[in-house]
């Protein structure tokens, strides 16, 4: 068994409602693509975002081979490590798509990683980052035995500056930490609670950037 897949064993488990919540993710997203042409995602896991989301041309990268079975047939699927892109050739993408992703890259991964993502975004392209802010779950962050870097909502910003990119807008407690949460799940509840002004027990955060 590969790392990937044992990652996958131990801590990302699917989860019969996940695909629910996703799609109502995938519908809140939308609003803050640049535009609908494409969307890369990185760290695609069973590709409940990427299969919901409503562009015309997708690709999907992860180091898990066995999640191209979960994709839909129009995902373009790449097995590999996100910090090379090379499959892709500059400005070729619309929209850059990462959950819970940069919390298991060290700086010199993220150095890369960053360098790939402004190579292959179109001028305005946009990037939306999905994942737990240190701020709100710090008891917790470390549960994850992969998790190597510490962000948080002014610290992810921050570091998105300095990259040229240019904050569209940053929601520092979007979603709970976990799929395992006692949140009720139903897309309706999933609906209003993202829309909600007070989201109990939300710690993960969701930012959106545009490439300068």
């Amino acid at each position: 068994m590969s790392d990937a897949a044992a990652y996958y064993a131990a801590r990302f488990t699917e989860h019969p409602r996940r695909q629910a919540v996703w799609r109502e993710l995938a519908a809140y997203i939308e609003r803050d693509l640049s535009d609908r042409s494409s969307l890369l995602e990185l760290g695609c896991g069973y590709g409940d975002f990427i299969n919901h989301v409503r562009v015309q041309q997708k690709v999907a990268v992860d180091l898990n081979a066995a999640v191209r079975d979960r994709l839909a047939p129009e995902v373009r699927f790449v097995c590999g490590d996100c910090t090379n892109l090379a499959f892709l050739e500059a400005g070729s993408v619309a929209n850059v798509m990462a959950s819970n992703l940069l919390e298991h890259l060290d700086r010199g991964q993220l150095a890369l990683l960053m360098s790939e993502i402004g190579r292959v975004l179109k001028p305005g392209g946009r990037l939306m980052l999905l994942q737990p802010n240190y701020r709100l779950c710090a008891a917790r962050y470390f549960d994850d035995y992969t998790h190597v870097t510490v962000f948080t909502d002014t610290g992810l910003c921050g570091f998105l500056a300095a990259h040229a990119f240019t904050l569209i807008r940053c929601v520092p407690g979007l979603l709970p930490f976990s799929m395992n949460s006692k949140l009720p799940k139903h897309p309706s509840l999933v609906r209003w609670y993202l829309r909600s002004p007070v989201r109990p027990m939300a710690a993960q955060m969701y930012v959106v950037a545009q490439k300068s």
